[in-house]
């Protein structure tokens, strides 16, 4: 990026308006997505304790299982956006297909061993003996709109990749909307309880499908496309997905393993930690936004052959990724006597939590170079360099996380060891779009 000239003054204002159309939607629609948990907390919250903590630990699985599969959104909408940037609206659509069918497969295996596992799954998160049928009882339901799940990560991606992230949020306000009074009437009006919940997730989630459904259709139809599954397609959106898969499982560990050693601290220690990453998957979202963005952006023009504007929009969300994460940390450190309260009483997880609080607002900018870079990345289809600076990051982060109960430090010490992580993804980052061996033209990669 360093050998590229600056931009002129037309065409910064061309790719602010090109990020702005993208990321703006696309931040509205990833917070409408964890608000249907927070939804299903407050309507079964009022059914009982055991209800709740059902919901909590049945809930934390199925996030984690879609979640491994974001990868179905991130390829989808690489691999699209580069067709479209080739003029091939046909192709684009018919690669977006496969990705669809790919969704559907993965979800029947995992409802496959979601079913008769539920029970063991559930007891190896500890679950007591009173939250644990409400919690079997939740994820079976719900498993059985894995399926759907995955099927809106793979159409959001194939709209995004046709550059439209306004119907992503139209779908997610609505499927959002739904999901509310579902709960309410199956939960309270039928008399279902905890299983109105899951029924009323689990229909919001199939009707977000269907309305995807039938927009990818139209498309296909207007353009000449076959909708029937081609053995082949599939196999190269997995081959395209195995990478990220990689990427996302290595990021997961390192999250997994700073849960893990904050609970090494102590109980304040672990409250105080939930508390700081609340806010730092929150501050995900704002950046996530503008990588997706960067996806969309990237994978067009790279499958137009135009590499020149590749860098200079590279260029340009860098410079809007380092102003997000100073507004952040900026937010991070004025409202703090505002949402602390929120979120504890205890003066022990204050005190514990503000130190800590401060080494993560300091850390924003460098995160948001970081989310910027990996959006481009994938924009670009390059997954194989992706998941290996994954791997490489988790191997560094790792031995300096479990060093923290031993070296001392508490909590403040472990997301100093986060901001290392996040200084590690930012140099493998760094090196790769500067190097410009990213930037593979053409309608495939």
């Amino acid at each position: 990026m360093t050998e590229v000239p600056t931009a002129s003054r037309p065409g910064r204002r061309r790719h602010d308006r090109e990020i702005i159309a993208l990321a703006v939607p696309a931040f509205g629609a990833l917070v409408a997505e964890p608000l249907f948990v927070m939804v299903d907390s407050a309507i079964v919250g009022h059914l009982g304790t055991p209800q709740l903590a059902g919901l909590a630990i049945a809930a934390g699985l199925l996030t984690t299982a879609v979640s491994i599969f974001v990868f179905l959104a991130y390829a989808t909408t690489a691999a699209v956006a580069r067709r479209v940037g080739a003029g091939e609206l046909q192709a684009a659509i018919r690669q977006g297909m496969d990705g669809i069918w790919l969704a559907l497969l993965l979800g029947v295996a995992v409802i496959a061993v979601a079913l008769p596992a539920a029970p063991w799954l559930i007891g190896v998160f500890g679950a007591s003996d009173t939250a644990t049928p409400f919690a079997i009882t939740y994820l079976r339901i719900s498993s059985l709109g894995i399926p759907a799940m995955l099927v809106v990560l793979a159409a959001t991606g194939v709209l995004r990749g046709l550059q439209d992230t306004r119907t992503p949020l139209y779908v997610a306000i609505g499927g959002f909307g739904a999901n509310a009074v579902l709960n309410v009437a199956l939960v309270y009006g039928a008399g279902l309880g905890i299983a109105g919940s899951a029924w009323g997730t689990v229909i919001a989630q199939w009707a977000m499908a269907g309305v995807y459904l039938v927009v990818v259709v139209r498309g296909a139809r207007r353009h000449g496309a076959s909708l029937r599954p081609d053995a082949s397609g599939i196999r190269a959106s997995a081959r395209a997905g195995v990478p990220l898969l990689i990427r996302t499982l290595s990021l997961r560990a390192v999250l997994l393993i700073a849960t893990a050693v904050a609970a090494r601290l102590g109980d304040a220690e672990v409250a105080a930690h939930q508390i700081i990453l609340s806010l730092w998957n929150l501050m995900a979202f704002a950046l996530d936004a503008i990588a997706i963005a960067g996806q969309a952006i990237i994978g067009r023009y790279l499958g137009a052959g135009d590499t020149h504007r590749a860098r200079e929009v590279c260029r340009r969300m860098v410079q809007w990724g380092i102003v997000a994460g100073v507004l952040l940390g900026a937010l991070i450190v004025l409202a703090r006597p505002l949402f602390i309260p929120l979120f504890t009483g205890d003066q022990v997880v204050r005190d514990t939590l503000l130190p800590a609080l401060l080494v993560v607002a300091v850390s924003q900018p460098v995160a948001g170079v970081v989310f910027v870079l990996d959006g481009v990345l994938m924009g670009a289809g390059d997954g194989p360099y992706l998941a290996g600076a994954m791997l490489v990051t988790l191997a560094i982060f790792a031995p300096a996380a479990l060093l923290v109960p031993t070296l001392g430090g508490g909590l403040t010490a472990l997301w100093w060891a986060m901001g290392l992580m996040m200084a590690v993804r930012l140099a493998t980052l760094w090196i790769r779009t500067n190097s410009g061996r990213w930037l593979v033209t053409g309608a495939t990669r």
